[in-house]
Protein backbone atom coordinates (compact mmCIF):
# COMPACT_ATOMS: atom_id res chain seq x y z
CA UNK A 1 0.00 0.00 0.00
CA UNK A 2 0.74 3.40 -0.88
CA UNK A 3 1.75 5.13 2.74
CA UNK A 4 1.11 8.80 1.30
CA UNK A 5 -2.60 7.36 0.76
CA UNK A 6 -3.32 6.63 4.77
CA UNK A 7 -1.74 9.88 5.59
CA UNK A 8 -3.95 11.88 2.72
CA UNK A 9 -6.70 9.80 4.19
CA UNK A 10 -6.00 11.40 7.44
CA UNK A 11 -5.29 14.97 6.23
CA UNK A 12 -8.90 14.93 4.79
CA UNK A 13 -10.35 13.38 7.92
CA UNK A 14 -8.72 16.17 9.99
CA UNK A 15 -9.66 18.95 7.26
CA UNK A 16 -13.31 17.69 7.25
CA UNK A 17 -13.53 17.65 10.96
CA UNK A 18 -11.69 21.03 11.31
CA UNK A 19 -14.51 23.55 8.70
CA UNK A 20 -17.57 21.33 10.78
CA UNK A 21 -16.35 22.57 13.96
CA UNK A 22 -15.13 25.68 12.76
CA UNK A 23 -18.87 26.50 11.58
CA UNK A 24 -19.97 25.50 14.89
CA UNK A 25 -17.43 27.89 16.58
CA UNK A 26 -17.93 30.99 14.06
CA UNK A 27 -22.11 30.42 15.07
CA UNK A 28 -21.37 31.42 18.39
CA UNK A 29 -19.07 34.23 17.38
CA UNK A 30 -16.12 32.70 18.66
CA UNK A 31 -12.55 32.00 17.48
CA UNK A 32 -10.85 28.26 16.93
CA UNK A 33 -9.11 28.96 19.85
CA UNK A 34 -11.68 30.14 22.22
CA UNK A 35 -13.35 27.40 20.78
CA UNK A 36 -11.35 24.86 21.83
CA UNK A 37 -10.85 26.23 25.42
CA UNK A 38 -14.58 25.89 25.63
CA UNK A 39 -14.78 22.37 24.59
CA UNK A 40 -11.93 21.12 26.53
CA UNK A 41 -13.19 22.66 29.58
CA UNK A 42 -16.61 20.81 28.89
CA UNK A 43 -14.74 17.51 29.46
CA UNK A 44 -13.19 18.64 32.44
CA UNK A 45 -14.81 21.59 34.52
CA UNK A 46 -13.44 22.58 37.62
CA UNK A 47 -9.91 22.21 36.43
CA UNK A 48 -7.27 25.27 37.47
CA UNK A 49 -6.05 26.84 34.48
CA UNK A 50 -2.79 25.29 34.75
CA UNK A 51 -4.05 22.15 34.52
CA UNK A 52 -6.25 23.31 31.25
CA UNK A 53 -3.38 24.80 29.82
CA UNK A 54 -1.45 21.31 30.24
CA UNK A 55 -4.46 19.50 28.79
CA UNK A 56 -4.30 21.59 25.70
CA UNK A 57 -0.68 21.85 25.22
CA UNK A 58 -0.47 25.38 25.42
CA UNK A 59 1.21 27.93 27.38
CA UNK A 60 -0.92 29.19 30.49
CA UNK A 61 -0.08 32.97 29.72
CA UNK A 62 -1.51 32.59 26.33
CA UNK A 63 -4.32 30.34 27.83
CA UNK A 64 -4.82 33.43 30.55
CA UNK A 65 -5.52 35.84 27.05
CA UNK A 66 -7.96 33.44 25.78
CA UNK A 67 -9.72 32.75 29.79
CA UNK A 68 -9.82 36.08 30.35
CA UNK A 69 -12.08 37.06 26.94
CA UNK A 70 -14.18 34.18 27.71
CA UNK A 71 -15.27 35.06 31.01
CA UNK A 72 -15.97 38.79 29.95
CA UNK A 73 -18.20 37.38 26.92
CA UNK A 74 -19.97 35.05 29.30
CA UNK A 75 -18.62 31.43 28.00
CA UNK A 76 -16.56 30.27 31.65
CA UNK A 77 -16.50 32.23 35.09
CA UNK A 78 -13.54 31.75 37.68
CA UNK A 79 -14.65 30.07 41.01
CA UNK A 80 -12.60 29.49 44.01
CA UNK A 81 -10.91 26.22 43.42
CA UNK A 82 -12.65 23.21 46.24
CA UNK A 83 -9.59 22.70 49.06
CA UNK A 84 -7.52 25.48 47.85
CA UNK A 85 -8.79 29.34 47.93
CA UNK A 86 -5.65 30.72 46.70
CA UNK A 87 -6.38 28.81 43.36
CA UNK A 88 -9.61 29.76 40.64
CA UNK A 89 -11.18 26.85 39.29
CA UNK A 90 -12.87 27.10 35.60
CA UNK A 91 -16.53 26.07 34.73
CA UNK A 92 -18.79 26.86 32.03
CA UNK A 93 -21.21 29.24 31.73
CA UNK A 94 -25.63 27.97 31.43
CA UNK A 95 -24.34 30.14 27.87
CA UNK A 96 -21.65 27.70 27.03
CA UNK A 97 -23.45 24.24 28.19
CA UNK A 98 -26.31 25.44 25.64
CA UNK A 99 -23.62 26.11 22.70
CA UNK A 100 -23.37 23.93 20.08
CA UNK A 101 -19.47 23.73 19.87
CA UNK A 102 -19.66 22.05 23.83
CA UNK A 103 -21.64 19.38 22.32
CA UNK A 104 -19.37 19.31 19.54
CA UNK A 105 -17.49 16.05 20.62
CA UNK A 106 -20.57 14.49 21.35
CA UNK A 107 -22.30 14.16 18.01
CA UNK A 108 -18.82 13.30 16.49
CA UNK A 109 -18.74 10.42 18.77
CA UNK A 110 -22.35 9.59 18.04
CA UNK A 111 -21.73 10.10 14.35
CA UNK A 112 -18.64 10.02 13.07
CA UNK A 113 -18.07 6.80 14.40
CA UNK A 114 -21.20 4.71 13.48
CA UNK A 115 -20.98 1.03 12.29
CA UNK A 116 -17.13 0.75 13.84
CA UNK A 117 -17.00 -1.56 16.29
CA UNK A 118 -14.87 -0.85 19.94
CA UNK A 119 -12.47 -3.24 19.22
CA UNK A 120 -11.64 -1.32 15.27
CA UNK A 121 -11.71 1.90 17.12
CA UNK A 122 -9.37 1.32 19.86
CA UNK A 123 -6.91 -0.59 16.79
CA UNK A 124 -6.96 2.68 14.86
CA UNK A 125 -6.41 4.96 18.04
CA UNK A 126 -3.45 2.55 18.67
CA UNK A 127 -2.48 3.44 14.96
CA UNK A 128 -2.96 7.16 15.45
CA UNK A 129 -1.21 7.21 18.72
CA UNK A 130 2.07 6.22 17.39
CA UNK A 131 1.62 8.38 14.23
CA UNK A 132 1.61 10.97 16.52
CA UNK A 133 4.25 9.56 18.82
CA UNK A 134 6.46 9.78 14.89
CA UNK A 135 5.70 13.43 14.70
CA UNK A 136 6.96 14.52 18.04
CA UNK A 137 10.33 12.45 17.01
CA UNK A 138 10.64 13.81 14.04
CA UNK A 139 9.98 17.44 15.31
CA UNK A 140 13.08 16.76 18.02
CA UNK A 141 15.57 15.86 15.21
Amino acid sequence: MDDTLLLESLLRVMRELRSQYDASARDLGLTMARARVVTMLARMEGATQSELAAALEIEPPTLKRQIDALERDGFIERREAPGDLRKRALYLTDRSRAAPTTRFLDHIRAELLQGISPEEQETVRRILDRIADNAVALSRK
